[in-house]
Order: C-alpha cells, then structure tokens, then sequence
C-alpha cells in the first residue's frame, strides 16, 4: 500500500510538471551556454577556417570546409609552413620565427618584471600606510590606475624621443621596459586585492616564531598568493602579446613583433586575408595553450578575487 502511494505521488500531475519546470529551465541555461560558446569560438574558427580558403572563397565568405570549399594550403605556404614548403629554405618562414622569438621574449619577460615589482608594491600597499603629502595609500593606488587612462598616443613622441637618446629603439630590452610599464599598473591593482584577503594573522604568527617581514612575504604569502599571480602574469602576457602601438612605433627590423607582422600582411592587390589568418591562427595558439594549461589557476585567482 505504501510503495502504491508513493508511486502515485511520483507520477502526480505536480511532480511532472515541476520535472518539466526544472527540465525547461536547464535546458535554457546550456542552450544558453552553448550559444554563447559559439559566438566566443566562432572568429577562431573563422580564423582557421580563413587560413586554408583562396581569394574567391574568401570573397564569397564560405565557411564550411569540403562543404562550401575545399581547403587550400595557400595561406601557409604563403609563410613556408605548408607540408610542401616546411622542410625547404624559406626567408618569409625564418621573419615569422624571429618575430614569434621577439614576442615570446618581451612578454614573457615583461609580464614577469610586472608580477615581481607589482607584487612587491602591492604587498606594501596592504600591509603599510604611506602618506606623500595629501596622497595615501587608495590616493597611490588610484595613482597607479590613472596611468591607464592616459591615450597611448600621447606618449608617443616623448618615449620616441627618449628612446632614441638611449640608443632603444629596435631593441628588446626596450620593449621589454615599455611593456612593464604599460601593465604594472594592471598588476598592482590585481595583486593588492590578492594580498588583501590573505590574514595579516599569518604573517604575524610567522614573525613570532622568527621570521622577518620578508621572510614571512617568501614563505607563507607568495605560495597563497601564487594563483593570484598566475592570473596576473597571464592576463599581462595576453595584454603584451597583442600589443601593436607601441611596437610598431619602437621597432624596425630586429625587435618587430608578430602584431606588426600580422598588421603588413597587404600587397599591391590588396590584403592577403589567407596569409594574415594563418599567421593569426600562428599568433594566438601559444596564448590558448598556455590559458588551457593554466586555466585551474587563473580559476583559482578569479575565485581568490584577484582579478574583478
């Protein structure tokens, strides 16, 4: 009687209607998700797609390979990445691995120079109270953050100026310095709020069994904070390594960058959009690899509230 009861219950009218409810409603939410999963995923696929169409196939905007066109190494034998031409001498292959080396330099570098000295201050910010004349520590912070809103363009002529004078102009290292620059103040604000939620109770207790104040900031706050920096070193590396403005500016021929070489993918004909999308696809992949790879951390510092 009672397993009949209990049937009837679970097939009642109102439990099939609430299953339904509860069934609409995620099947909403992941349409939902997936959709937008299309429209984040659909300019690298149009990208890929791109690098291996002719000049009509791009003209007429097929998309669908073997089904709209059929696909044409074009795009990278255009850069001497194709299976045909990757084992042949090729001056246009040996730009393209120079300026990836020059990019992969200055913002791995730059990127690291940024966590290191936006940590260090950001770690100050949190734990002291400074005082400049009117400014305190949100007034520095705030500092840090104007930089930011300040156009690209009107730097311009300054650092041209002063790079020329120091003899950095065409030159890693400039770049590298420049780079720091432009995302510390990134890095400061995403690390002192990292650093903000850890309890100064630690550091306290540490120094008590011994340790000094940079003792306490090597072994106990760095290793809490290290997804927070994560999350920091790759969000710079993604903001440098797409950097155009001040690279072209900057550099010549020895320190140019793949944004520059994507940008001069044009022709008397016109824009070779084949070219331009392999080597694109060429430019992105090492950024999708390393956020695949990294992705617990960046969670990680996103859920710890580095990054807002």
């Amino acid at each position: 009687m009672a397993e009949t009861t209990a049937q009837i219950f679970h097939d009642s009218p109102a439990d099939r209607s609430f299953k339904a409810r509860r069934f609409a409603g995620r099947f909403a939410i992941y349409a939902i998700l997936i959709f937008w999963a299309v429209v984040c995923l659909f300019p690298i696929y149009w990208t890929i797609t791109t690098a291996f169409k002719t000049a009509p196939d791009v003209m007429r905007g097929h998309i669908v390979p073997w089904w709209d066109f059929k696909p044409n190494w074009l795009g990278w034998r255009s850069l001497g990445l194709s299976p045909d031409t990757i084992g042949q001498v090729s001056t246009v292959r040996d730009q393209f691995l120079l300026r990836f080396e020059n990019s992969m330099i200055a913002s791995i570098s730059s990127s690291a120079l940024a966590v290191g000295l936006g940590s260090c201050a950001a770690y100050g910010l949190s734990r002291f109270s400074y005082k400049f004349g009117f400014m305190r520590n949100p007034d520095i912070s705030f500092f840090f953050l104007s930089q930011l809103i300040l156009p690209p363009v009107v730097l311009a002529l300054p650092f041209l100026v002063l790079y020329r004078d120091l003899a950095l102009v065409d030159t890693r290292f400039g770049l590298i310095m420049i780079y720091t620059l432009t995302v510390l103040p990134i890095v400061i604000w995403i690390m002192r709020d990292q650093f903000g939620s850890i309890p100064t109770e630690l550091e306290e207790a540490a120094m008590v069994d011994g340790l000094s104040i940079w003792g306490a900031f090597l072994t106990i706050v760095l290793p809490i904070a290290a997804p927070g920096m994560v999350a920091a070193f790759i969000l710079s590396m993604v903001l440098t390594w797409n950097e155009y403005f001040f690279a072209a500016l900057l550099t010549g021929t020895n320190a140019v960058t793949l944004p520059v070489m994507v940008a001069s993918q044009t022709g008397s004909q016109g824009i070779s959009w084949w070219a331009m999308a392999a080597l694109s696809f060429a430019a992105i992949l090492p950024l999708i690899v390393i956020g695949v790879v990294l992705e617990r951390y960046i969670i990680k510092g996103m859920a710890a509230g580095a990054v807002k």
